[in-house]
């Protein structure tokens, strides 16, 4: 079964670039794949509707051009392509977020190995964790065709939260604080 789709194609003056760069940061926000130069596509639904509505009513606010269509690709090919260009989209920020799960790791795997178990730096990895968090919960909406690559971001951040849980008992441990982060 092909997948309907909603297509949006905006044009905008050259100058100034700040209504371009606003419509690009506000596409790529929501997860619009990108299909060629000012063609913009999201899954069909009343929500990306009403986004690209409004991106679209900016565009020709700052004399621009937009159009907005709703389609159903012609064939298999053509739908396989533009799921592959979300997943591409999606699978470059989970790379993203893999590094910096792994950087996470390896900075708790580094403190403790120094035994700077302080709640100066418990607070610095718990911050650090909680962007991590965050992180996945910005890209989580966006992954249309969630599939493994969600499910692995998902299984490191929980990685992530053993491994500070680890940490945060040795850090109560060492400054004699007995019950947690309850006490």
């Amino acid at each position: 079964m092909l997948h309907p789709w909603l297509v949006l194609s905006l044009q905008l003056p050259a100058a100034p670039s700040s209504a371009r760069v606003a419509a690009w940061r506000r596409l790529k926000f929501v997860g619009a794949a990108g299909m060629t130069n000012g063609t913009w596509v999201l899954p069909h639904g009343a929500e990306h509707q009403k986004l690209f509505n409004e991106v679209a009513s900016a565009v020709r606010g700052h004399g621009g051009q937009a159009f907005l269509f709703s389609a159903e690709s012609l064939g298999p090919e053509e739908d396989a392509a533009v799921r592959k260009r979300f997943e591409e989209d999606r699978g470059r920020e989970y790379d993203e977020l893999a590094e910096h799960t792994g950087a996470f790791l390896q900075e708790l795997e580094r403190e403790t190995a120094l035994e700077k178990f302080t709640f100066a730096e418990l607070e610095e990895v718990e911050d650090d964790f909680q962007k991590l968090e965050s992180w996945l919960g910005k890209v989580r909406p966006r992954d249309f065709f969630a599939g493994e690559r969600l499910q692995g971001a998902m299984a490191e951040i929980e990685r992530c939260r053993a491994a500070l849980a680890v940490f945060a008992a040795e850090v109560y441990a060492r400054e004699g604080v007995t019950g947690g982060s309850d006490g």
